[in-house]
């Protein structure tokens, strides 16, 4: 028999104490831990994050997705997971099923009114995610994949102290305002001690709805350049489809839509040498 949980009540289910000795052993059947972080809003880290995550599972690992995002959680609805979250018998959160191979746990999924705005300080949000990380049943995972908001605020901080182990993969697109903000999430990085397991260039190249030809009107190499001057692994470009715009906005996946699309194959080539890299 289950329950449902919400927001309102997901703070305070057990001592603080005891969430922690949670956390911990959770972390213990997770093999890899990838936060995904970008240095301002609009280049599509969340997009990233849901078709790494897809991509991965095609692959035949057992992936989880969890939506740090506490003001503004996209990913529920970019996967078309609707309804709550329940607690199973054990006291603990049963996250969504996107497939079999995919878990996925978000603030929204515990709003009854998906469009109310959640005005949460920093302790609250703190509590949140320990909780979407020990009060949650991941079960064994290969990777899991932490959406976070952009910037260096409270979300990706607490993640940075909750999960030691948890390595950064850091979205930018090609153009310089967005590389120079690229470079004060590396800072960030290096400051709380996270290691930065690389860099993905978005938006690298508009894909053409009607022949289909790549080009780079927003500029391209710009992330690799980054990366070569910091010192850390480039991991691929990802062209704009404007499908995956409106796939995404429906619900629908590309990679099920359309599996022979220049993003598709982006995607899975970025999945690739993630698992390899994470092997060595």
């Amino acid at each position: 028999m289950t329950q449902k949980v919400k927001a309102k009540n997901i703070m305070g289910r057990m001592p603080e104490g005891e969430v922690d000795a949670k956390v911990k052993e959770t972390l213990k059947h997770i093999t890899h831990k990838f936060m995904v972080m970008s240095g301002k809003g609009g280049v599509g880290k969340s997009s990233v994050s849901v078709n790494l995550a897809i991509a991965l599972t095609t692959m035949g690992h057992r992936v989880g997705l969890m939506d740090v995002d506490i003001h503004g959680p996209d990913i529920p609805r970019m996967l078309g997971i609707k309804g709550d979250l329940h607690v199973n018998d054990d006291k603990k959160i049963v996250p969504a099923r996107y497939s079999p191979n995919l878990s996925v746990v978000s603030i929204e999924s515990l709003m009854p009114d998906k469009d109310e705005a959640i005005i949460w300080r920093g302790p609250a949000k703190h509590g949140a995610i320990r909780q979407f990380v020990g009060d949650v049943e991941w079960g064994d995972l290969d990777y899991l994949i932490i959406d976070a908001p952009p910037g260096t605020g409270d979300e990706p901080l607490t993640v940075a102290h909750l999960i030691k182990d948890a390595q950064a993969i850091i979205v930018t697109t090609p153009q310089e305002l967005a590389l120079a903000d690229v470079r004060k999430s590396i800072r960030f990085c290096r400051q709380v001690k996270m290691d930065i397991f690389g860099l993905v260039e978005n938006m690298s190249g508009y894909v053409c709805p009607k022949c289909g030809e790549i080009l780079n009107i927003f500029g391209t190499g710009g992330g690799r350049r980054t990366a070569r001057e910091q010192g850390i692994n480039f991991l691929g470009e990802i062209p704009l489809d404007p499908s995956l715009v409106a796939l995404c906005d429906a619900g629908r996946s590309i990679q099920v839509e359309n599996p022979s699309s220049p993003v598709t194959k982006a995607f899975r080539t970025l999945a690739k040498e993630v698992a390899r890299q994470s092997r060595s």
